[in-house]
């Protein structure tokens, strides 16, 4: 008579099993991450780089190479200052990029310029203006959400901000004292953004595996970038945002081509 009960607690096990490890999959997929990388490049002649010239603080400034970053292409026609984050909202965050809001961005009015060019620090996150040319500079910060700062900034010295509120593009930081010297403020609510660098190539790493995201692409002269070029096909992207289906691993979006003509703006 102990028999049925014994087998019907066994097959309720096994079912029990059955179902815990198809959910096993799934828990993984949750817990997976991948790498969205690739490489914008320029598709036309290299331009050749456009001196500025320092008619302020000449005995200070005038000692430094000054150069248009408005359009930085290498001579391999890799282009750098291409802003490229994740438009969508609540992403999850990996546990190892949490940590990095804790972490302080710095932007340095150094050799009468903006290091770096281009800027990316997430909303709470503390940047550190700081000066460290043997001059006074200012940094105007033109944000559109966040409330708009213009701080003096003794030879030598720094101040902080934070801001609480995402920016839809990048704000621009300009010197009014060096009419010359211009930057950009990338302000996402997310570690996940990243700005090209000399060669061309970008890097967003930890991104949540098994999502489709949007992808926005800005640059400062072709504003939206709303056309890439990939593997010889032309590819339309409506106000610079495209979709990517994130999986595990690296998820290379390969050589981007930039037409000229998307930089006569």
């Amino acid at each position: 008579m102990s028999c049925c009960p014994l087998r019907l607690h066994a097959a309720t096990r096994s079912a029990l099993v059955a179902v815990t490890l198809a959910c096993l999959p799934l828990v993984a997929t949750a817990d997976e991450w991948g790498t969205i990388k690739g490489r914008f490049t320029f598709g036309g002649a290299v331009p050749t780089p456009i001196e500025l010239k320092a008619d302020k603080d000449v005995e200070v400034c005038g000692k430094h190479k000054l150069l248009n970053e408005e359009m930085v292409v290498a001579a391999d026609k890799g282009v750098a200052n291409v802003v490229i984050f994740v438009r969508d909202k609540g992403v999850k965050i990996h546990p190892d990029l949490a940590a990095t809001k804790s972490e302080k961005i710095v932007l340095d009015n150094k050799n009468c310029r903006f290091e770096p060019h281009v800027a990316f620090v997430q909303t709470g996150q503390t940047l550190v203006l700081k000066n460290s040319d043997t001059v006074g500079h200012n940094s105007n910060v033109a944000t559109i959400k966040n409330p708009p700062s213009n701080s003096l900034i003794p030879a030598g010295g720094e101040t902080t901000m934070t801001l609480s509120s995402d920016e839809a593009i990048p704000a621009q930081i300009t010197c009014n004292i060096h009419p010359w010297m211009k930057s950009w403020l990338v302000v996402r609510p997310n570690p996940y953004a990243a700005v090209s660098k000399a060669d061309g190539t970008f890097e967003i790493k930890n991104v949540p595996a098994g999502a489709e995201l949007e992808l926005q692409l800005w640059h400062e002269k072709a504003g939206y970038v709303g056309e890439v070029t990939i593997g010889g096909k032309a590819e339309k992207i409506a106000k610079g945002r495209k979709k990517v289906k994130v999986t595990a691993g690296d998820n290379d979006l390969g050589e981007m081509v930039l037409d000229a003509s998307l930089f006569n703006k």
